[in-house]
């Protein structure tokens, strides 16, 4: 369990470099890795003295953890997690933070037995200064408990009283989900930055709000920064600026860009903001470095327009859930489940109901997914909505994830809750006043939430959704909803509501108990995602449409008969990510373009070339968007799979259809297949076409 301090700062700062890291003054040191562990179910951990001195017996476990994967799935409680290191004289003579990444779902963090600080939420990365209670050795004691509540969020689903099951709709997986580590400085560091920017007349004024806090420094302090360009790294912007005083606080850098490189989607350019904290004699205390993109989203005539152009966009839901992981996602489950959401032509996701990992928001900037992240109220009724205690958590939910999240131009909105009683007077003062709360701290960007009341009203003005900068519907006509044939009407109705609102259908799909076994559950889901798509098409006040889910996630809830856990039968791959035939159909349906392709044959009728038309998706269909700087691949492959001749052309901007040719040499072998790949900017597959040579096309 002992840890050297020293020794790991020497090893472990490569490994943990990230878009947002300190270069200098301030070094991180990563405490993941073994850790022991033991729970609490008697809850007298405190009371035998585990803050002090471990117990004996323990079991070892390797951070991030949660002990909601394996034997201990089903607690509910506390549990305690404790690891022991060596701090050498000349790191206590610094100031020294403990960090961590998130822990599920409430912590108390003691140090050498000397409580240091608490925190409730369980997706949110949180610090306690322990420079005061440091020794040579050091025993670090968390205590974390997972038990939901009336006023935990997530928690209770009182709304759901009546059905006797009011569990939240996930797993509560505790533990210390996204790892630990200390960072170490001196003199001052920079706490956080706030970077926003706008575009006007070809240029970008971009602000950097630079929190500072003096940990010994004393005197005036200069914040100096320069944006370094996304592709070249050349310098296009410096600025600097003062901080007077003591103590913490903080100062605005503004740096102007001519000509800016906008992010979208299919082309998520990423500046990089460097910042530097100077003292009095412009000795280097601190710096920060952080990605950031420019561009420009705004609702009007009812529709989405990214950086000017109106676009119609859809994509799919994802928990963060794995047998194998549970909350406790590695970087490499990340990178993995994304590449296959973005294979699924996702470019919009409200991603599911909580606080993102920090790799989910990097992978969103730089592979192109909008997002709107929530924080995890879901199914709450009017009183819990009135309850003091739960608005001000939910303030500060929001708060933190907006300061973690808030400088990714990935993220365009915010959702303040999920399937909750907004028709309730609580419930419409609860949306109002967190969306001003919102716009206080962030005014640049939307609020909303998902709502899925609006059958049940009257008029507009009975749901929180008329404060809401456009509407979020989940709905699930053909299974719990009612009939399928009830939408059409349904989305007129509450179209009519608010006729100067855009809408984004939030959820929609299939739970596979509807019907008799999964593999009919699935052609019953394939049916409704192809169904509905076209149904919400046909409005163009709906701006896109977000599938519920990836993947089949774990559940006390909406499970088949019988069982009171287990997975639920929602996504386009189960649990181990093994394909349903709904996935091949979702990504079909959700390509932004059509190939149609005829060969090129010799008088013999033999194959000798193609010819082929790229069309963009129409206005009238979901999803639909300019496609700019698109390449077609193709090859021609015997029934062996020998290639007989393969190609690549750049296509301009696709409004009009772009043509696409090849040619090879008459071929020996019968049966070739023509595989024609169209790609996008970032290198993910827009559509495919298969042609076989006995194809008359």
């Amino acid at each position: 369990m002992r840890r050297v301090v020293a020794i790991l700062i020497v090893f472990t700062l490569a490994a943990l470099a990230s878009p947002v890291s300190r270069l200098a003054a301030a070094t991180r040191v990563a405490l993941d890795g073994p850790w022991q562990f033991r729970l609490d179910p008697q809850r007298e951990g405190r009371q035998r003295g585990w803050h002090q001195t471990p117990p004996g017996d323990t079991e070892t476990v390797r951070l991030p953890h949660t002990w909601g994967v394996g034997t201990h799935e089903d607690y509910l409680g506390p549990a305690w997690y404790f690891t022991s290191m060596a701090a050498p004289a000349d790191i206590r003579r610094k100031h020294v933070e403990l960090h961590i990444g998130a822990a599920f779902y409430r912590a108390r963090v003691f140090v050498n037995g000397t409580e240091v600080g608490t925190h409730e939420g369980g997706h949110a990365a949180f610090s306690f200064d322990v420079t005061p209670f440091l020794r040579d050795e050091n025993v670090i004691a968390i205590e974390i408990d997972n038990s939901p509540g009336r006023d935990t969020i997530p928690g209770w689903a009182e709304r759901l009283a009546m059905t006797g099951n009011t569990w939240y709709d996930w797993w509560p997986y505790g533990g210390l989900v996204r790892g630990a580590w200390l960072e170490i400085s001196e003199g001052a560091l920079i706490r956080r930055q706030q970077i926003r920017s706008t575009v006007d007349a070809g240029r970008a004024t971009v602000t950097a709000r630079v929190f500072a806090e003096r940990v010994g420094a004393q005197g005036p302090l200069t914040i100096k920064a320069r944006v370094l360009a996304p592709a070249t790294g050349q310098v296009v912007a410096e600025g600097q600026a003062s901080l007077p005083g003591t103590g913490a606080g903080d100062a605005i850098v503004t740096l102007r860009i001519d000509a800016p490189e906008l992010w979208h989607f299919d082309a998520p350019r990423l500046y990089t903001l460097e910042t530097r904290l100077l003292d009095h004699s412009s000795a280097l205390l601190d710096t920060s470095t952080e990605r950031f993109g420019i561009r420009t989203i705004e609702l009007r005539n009812r529709g989405l327009y990214l950086n000017g152009e109106r676009v119609r966009l859809s994509g799919m839901t994802r928990h963060q859930d794995s047998p194998w992981e549970g909350l406790a996602e590695t970087a490499g489950t990340i990178r993995r489940d994304w590449d296959e959401l973005k294979a699924l032509q996702v470019t919009l996701t409200r991603p599911v109901h909580y606080p993102q990992h920090r790799d989910v928001l990097d992978y969103a900037d730089r592979n192109g997914v909008l997002l709107i992240p929530e924080i995890p109220l879901w199914q709450f009724s009017a009183e819990q909505l009135a309850d003091p205690k739960v608005v001000s958590l939910a303030k500060r939910l929001m708060k933190e994830m907006i300061e973690e999240a808030g400088n990714h131009p990935s993220v365009f909105a915010w959702s303040v809750c999920n399937e909750s009683a907004t028709t309730s007077p609580a419930g419409r003062a609860y949306v109002k006043e967190l969306r001003d709360y919102i716009r206080a701290i962030d005014p640049g960007r939307f609020v909303t939430f998902a709502d899925d009341s609006l059958s049940r009203i009257k008029d507009g003005s009975q749901s929180a959704s008329q404060y809401a900068d456009f509407v979020m519907v989940n709905q699930y006509f053909g299974s719990w909803a009612g009939p399928a044939d009830g939408l059409a009407p349904f989305l007129d109705r509450v179209g009519a509501f608010y006729p100067d609102k855009m809408f984004l259908i939030s959820e929609f799909g299939l739970a596979g108990f509807f019907e008799p076994d999964a593999r009919t559950g699935d052609e019953r889901r394939i049916r409704i995602m192809r169904d509905q798509l076209r149904e919400f098409a046909r409005r163009d006040w709906i701006a896109g449409a977000i599938f519920w889910c990836y993947q089949d996630y774990k559940s006390h809830r909406n499970l088949w008969p019988g069982l009171s856990k287990g997975y639920v039968d929602m996504g386009v791959v189960d649990e181990h990510r093994q394909r349903k035939p709904s996935y091949d159909a979702w990504r079909e349906a959700n390509a932004p373009a059509r190939i149609r392709a005829t060969w090129v044959r010799d008088n013999s009728e033999r194959p000798i070339g193609f010819q082929a038309t790229v069309e963009r998706r129409g206005q009238d269909e979901i999803p639909s968007y300019d496609l700019r700087g698109y390449q077609a691949s193709w090859e021609v492959r015997t029934p062996k799979g020998d290639l007989v001749a393969e190609g690549k052309q750049a296509l301009p901007p696709i409004g009009a259809p772009a043509n696409v040719t090849g040619s090879w040499a008459a071929s020996s072998s019968s049966g070739l297949e023509l595989r024609i790949r169209l790609l996008r900017p970032t290198g993910f597959e827009a559509a495919t076409a298969v042609m076989q040579e006995g194809d008359r096309r």
